[in-house]
Formats: structure tokens, C-alpha cells, sequence
């Protein structure tokens, strides 16, 4: 399907089409592996270039996690954070609801076509994503849910995000496939400590294991964003993805980083500085279109 088709399509069913060369793409989307070439969208599509956090989990989760995902998300969304998840059952449910319930902004990333909300439960919900943030999908209107494409979805929810938060989530699960392909695209990943015993809970504890940061209040998560989640504010505030000024707090990065890739615990050892701010400044950098991640390190652009 075509450009022209593919708009006509999204016409008919009330959507709109934001193609991967239109300033309303969202730019981090636009920088992973595969971005999809175009997007559908209802509601506000201006909320897809909001500073997001992507928080998922368990279908089947607990009365517990479905409270902890609701409150989280509404102090998240205080914090300034808009919220992207599945609009699945569960943790993706609860997390929505808790940032419409604090006033934010929330995006729901459909595994079907924009007219075809999925689960059929959650349409009351759909509705009120169009009013508090917007829906977001690359499967043409008339895709009807299949197995196959939930993956796919998965890698826009950690793509368009700053991190991922995995509130609740046993072994195996699909919430750890978001985790992962966030991983890849070079997001924080983050989750909640549960007991060994919550067999729900699993699947958190292993990711802490290989190295999510564990929460334990909402100012974990804002710490660990630091400077991009600030990058990303101003560049929302802007309406702009290509910002290309950074803040007094990490220009002093810049001259340290040559035109040679410089590894990160070479730019440690440069700067003097702790490894976690120095990553969290050349991130900054690296969204402020001032230097470039390779496979060997950073490199000034």
C-alpha cells in the first residue's frame, strides 16, 4: 500500500497517516533498526513527540500490580512523563488509566489496524485515549489481531520511549520481549522487585538479574532518565525533534568526545566523572544530534 493509499485508507476510518519523513514522526521512533515507514494514528498525534515512558506487564497480574502500575504511572505522568503501552489487559490497562487519571498524556500502541480496538473491552478506554493522548499503529485499518504481530508492536512501544518499566511480569512473557528489543534500541529498562515466591513477579526479578534497574520509588526511574528525559522536555516544548543546543550540565562532555570513537570508560577516564552520569550526558548528546553511538563507542558528529 502506498503513501495516497494508505492516507485514503485512515480517511475512511476517521485516522490520520504521519509518514517517516514528516516532522510529526516521532524522532526516536526514527532511530531504531526498523522503524515502521508509516504510522496510523487517532487522537492527539502531537503526544508521540512527548517525552515517554514505556510501562508494561502481565495480562493476568495481581489486584497488587494492577494498583502499583496505576499509581506509578499517575506520579510519572505528574513528573511531566506521558505513558506508552499496549492497550492490553492487565498492567497495560492499569497504566493508561493512571495517566488519564492524573491529567497526562497516554499512547496506546495497537497490534491491529487503528479501527480495530483490541481487546473489545477496552473500547470505553480507546475513546478516552483519543481525548488524553492518541492511538498508534503501523497495521493498515482492517488488520485483525494475530499472534505474529504483537512482537512487532512491541518494538514501537521501547522505540518511541526514553525506558521501559516492567511493573509485573512472570516467565515467560510478552512484557519481556518489550524489555528486551528496548535493550537493543539502547533504552533504559527498569523493574519492580517482587518476592521469589509471586510466580507473577519472575520475570522482573530475572531482568534486575541481567541488569534492569530496580524500582522502588518513582524518582529511581527520573534519576536514571537524568538528561535525556530533560532533552526531551525542551524538545517537546519546541515541537521539535532536532534540537541542537545541550544544557550547561553536559556541554562540558562534548570536547572530550574527538572524531576518533571513543569508547564509554574512555570518556570515564577522560572526565573523571561516574560511568552513570557520563552515559546519561552522552545520551543527552547523542539526542541533541551533537555525537553519534557506533559499535566501537561515541563519536563527535
Amino acid at each position: 500500500m502506498n503513501v495516497v493509499q494508505a492516507k485514503a485508507a485512515a480517511e475512511a476510518v476517521g485516522a490520520s497517516v504521519v509518514t517517516i519523513d514528516d516532522e510529526r514522526y516521532p524522532p526516536l521512533l526514527r532511530e531504531i533498526y526498523d522503524p515502521p515507514p508509516l504510522l496510523y494514528t487517532r487522537g492527539d498525534t502531537a503526544s508521540l513527540l512527548l517525552p515517554q515512558l514505556a510501562v508494561v506487564g502481565s495480562r493476568r497480574a495481581s489486584p497488587a500490580g494492577l494498583r502499583l502500575a496505576q499509581n506509578l504511572c499517575s506520579d510519572l505522568t505528574r513528573a511531566g512523563l506521558c505513558i506508552c503501552s499496549g492497550l492490553a489487559l492487565g498492567i497495560d490497562g492499569a497504566a493508561h488509566r493512571g495517566a488519564i487519571a492524573a491529567g497526562g498524556k497516554s499512547v496506546a500502541v495497537m497490534a491491529t489496524g487503528i479501527d480495530a480496538i483490541y481487546p473489545q473491552r477496552h473500547r470505553s478506554l480507546a475513546a478516552e485515549l483519543e481525548q488524553s493522548g492518541c492511538l498508534v499503529t503501523e497495521f493498515p485499518p482492517g488488520t485483525t489481531p494475530a499472534r505474529y504481530n504483537f512482537p512487532k508492536r512491541n518494538r514501537i512501544i521501547s522505540g518511541l520511549s526514553l525506558g521501559v518499566l516492567v511493573v509485573e511480569a512472570a516467565l515467560p512473557s510478552g512484557s519481556l520481549i518489550t524489555a528486551g528489543t528496548g535493550m537493543e534500541q539502547g533504552r533504559e529498562v527498569f523493574a519492580m522487585p517482587w518476592s521469589m515466591l509471586h510466580e507473577g513477579g519472575r520475570g522482573c526479578l530475572q531482568l534486575i538479574r541481567d541488569g534492569a534497574k530496580m524500582v522502588l520509588h518513582v524518582d529511581d526511574i527520573l534519576e536514571e532518565l537524568g538528561p535525556i528525559y530533560t532533552v526531551h522536555q525542551g524538545q517537546a516544548a519546541t515541537g521539535s525533534g532536532d534540537c541542537q543546543t545541550v544544557s550547561a550540565d553536559t556541554s562540558w562532555l562534548l570536547p572530550l568526545v574527538g572524531f576518533e570513537v571513543a569508547s564509554l570508560d574512555e570518556l570515564v577516564r577522560r572526565s573523571a566523572r561516574p560511568a552513570a552520569q557520563v552515559l546519561g550526558e552522552l545520551s543527552a548528546l547523542e539526542l541533541a544530534g551533537q555525537v553519534v553511538r557506533t559499535a566501537g563507542g561515541y563519536i563527535h558528529c
